[in-house]
């Protein structure tokens, strides 16, 4: 069955959960504000496939590569500089702080094919003195930043 609403087509599907499971939904639907369950299951089914895309796709995507880092550790600053700058077709733009016992937190806004994204990020993450990171990937584009039409 087809519903239409006022941007895209929708299909209404209906779903068995175990009573738990409902009651735990419910909660989260209520503490993380959402309208109703079909809202809140849209978003978690986005990330799903959001996350199976980036996996087992190479689909073009947009996301961050977030790490917490020692930027005492010589030498790591740069390598990370250095991997952004290699990889200028997919790097964004990135953003850090500064946090207390030397370590630092860095988001890096990537944008390419999920498989190329994901390299760079474990290129990234697997640096001597990066203590954790993670890549976040979503099925959405980011518009182009510049076009070269050659009109002034």
């Amino acid at each position: 069955m087809n519903l239409k609403t006022k941007t895209k087509p929708v299909s209404r599907i209906s779903i068995s959960l175990p009573d738990d499971l409902q009651s735990s939904v419910d909660a989260m639907v209520v503490q993380r504000g959402f309208n109703s369950r079909s809202q809140a299951i849209n978003d978690m089914l986005r990330q799903h496939v959001a996350d199976h895309q980036s996996i087992n796709g190479n689909e073009v995507m947009a996301g961050t590569i977030t790490i917490l880092y020692d930027n005492s550790r010589r030498g790591l600053q740069k390598k990370l500089s250095d991997l952004q700058y290699k990889h200028l077709d997919e790097v964004i733009s990135s953003l850090h702080v500064h946090l207390m016992n030397n370590q630092t937190m860095e988001v890096i806004l990537v944008q390419g094919p999920a498989q190329k994204v994901q390299i760079i990020a474990d290129q990234i993450i697997t640096l001597p003195g990066v203590v954790t990171g993670r890549l976040q990937l979503m099925a959405a584009l980011l518009p182009p930043v510049y076009s070269i039409t050659g009109e002034i």
